[in-house]
């Protein structure tokens, strides 16, 4: 018999027969976290492509060679990532569906209890129509703002990622933050094992996105996480990043017929 390993009882269902549930916010009638993490009105904003617009850029490919492809990948080419292939995978990530209330919606990925804690953050490096810059994704608007300009991006990415240079070499770094609170409000203490369950979803749906227009990513865990918040602007505690994965042209893309 192996000895007992504390860390594994987080990957396990326990808690939620320990939990006294009518002490959630949601059942104390405390009011519900919004949809979207607000912004600042005055910063620039820029409309993402329609539907109608980036669905040229898809290649006619079933969905089971599309699976079949899917792969990391940590060399991407010089070719410039389109707006219009950037709106698709914000689509395919992140994207909104139907609108519920103010406060759920049903998006292009599961969420328990349709919370969706995250924000998504895009490190644009080669994006045809974008300035290089960091950019917040607005799923209600199906719109990115502006941020801030950064002279190293490629070069601080690559730090925050311990190292790992093609973090910083994507022609778009996606790092998606998690708000704890959206998923605690409804779940309190079992939130976070389904939060990292609902990332899965998130980036296995970039994975695919990818793979239908000729694009490569990789996902990746491994991260200095102060670092990487301080380069995104996340206080840490109410926010902090959780994922991250950089996006380009893929160099080759086996077996597309």
């Amino acid at each position: 018999m192996s000895d007992k390993k504390p860390g594994r009882d987080f990957l396990k269902d326990s808690l939620r027969k320990e939990t006294d549930f009518s002490q959630t916010d949601q059942n104390r009638g405390v009011p519900a976290p919004p949809l979207q993490k607000p912004y600042d009105p005055s910063l620039y904003r820029l409309s993402l492509s329609s539907e109608k617009e980036w669905k040229s850029y898809i290649k006619d490919l079933s969905l089971d060679r599309i699976i079949a492809n899917r792969k990391s990948r940590r060399k991407y080419s010089d070719e410039p990532l389109q707006i219009q292939e950037l709106s698709f995978l914000l689509w395919a990530t992140q994207g909104i569906r139907k609108q519920n209330s103010d406060f759920t919606a049903l998006r292009n990925v599961p969420s328990a209890g349709a919370r969706h804690s995250f924000e998504t953050y895009i490190f644009a490096r080669n994006v045809q129509g974008l300035d290089p810059a960091l950019y917040r994704f607005l799923p209600l608007e199906n719109e990115l703002v502006l941020l801030k300009s950064i002279p190293g991006m490629t070069a601080d990415l690559s730090r925050a990622a311990f190292g790992q240079k093609f973090v910083g070499l994507g022609a778009a770094t996606f790092v998606w933050s998690c708000i704890p609170y959206r998923m605690e409000w409804r779940y309190g203490p079992t939130a976070y094992r389904v939060i990292l369950m609902d990332a899965g979803h998130v980036c296995q749906n970039l994975y695919l996105a990818c793979e239908a227009i000729g694009a490569a990513t990789c996902a990746v865990a491994a991260y200095d996480q102060e670092a990487m918040d301080e380069l995104v602007g996340l206080n840490g505690q109410d926010e902090f990043a959780v994922y991250v994965a950089p996006v380009g042209k893929a160099l080759t893309i086996p077996d597309l017929i």
